[in-house]
């Protein structure tokens, strides 16, 4: 089992920014281990829609267009975290937003592709 533990949410005013942290750990870690991670986000009473993912070594990232230039994912393989930095925040960021890890792919947009999720952190953007 993988546990994954979001960090860095929080109320934040438009325009603000925050960076939101990942932890993983639960399994046996080494630097052989493959695996992507990603960042979705999901409203109240809205599906859960993909926001960012980053491959195994961090060398290819992938960025939903709503996000694009806002949003930046990255990873440290040594602390088995992944992190989102976002920018420029708008009130319609306020959503939960949850990592999740695949270890049998190279990142992707589509949830079921996941193996683990967090719990979720909550971000709230004031206006």
């Amino acid at each position: 089992q993988v546990q994954l533990v979001e960090s860095g949410g929080g109320l934040v005013q438009a325009g603000g920014s925050l960076k939101l942290s990942c932890a993983a750990s639960g399994r046996t870690f080494t630097p052989f281990t493959r695996y992507s991670l990603g960042w979705f986000r999901q409203a109240p009473g809205k599906e859960r829609e993909f926001v960012a993912a980053i491959n195994w070594s961090g060398g290819n990232t992938y960025y939903a267009d709503s996000v694009k230039g806002r949003f930046t994912i990255s990873r440290d393989t040594a602390k088995n975290t992944v992190y989102l930095q976002i920018s420029s925040l708008k009130p319609e960021d306020t959503v939960v937003y949850y990592c999740a890890a695949d270890f049998r792919g190279p990142g992707s947009i589509n949830s079921r592709e996941y193996d683990y999720w967090g719990q979720g952190t909550q971000v709230t953007v004031s206006s």
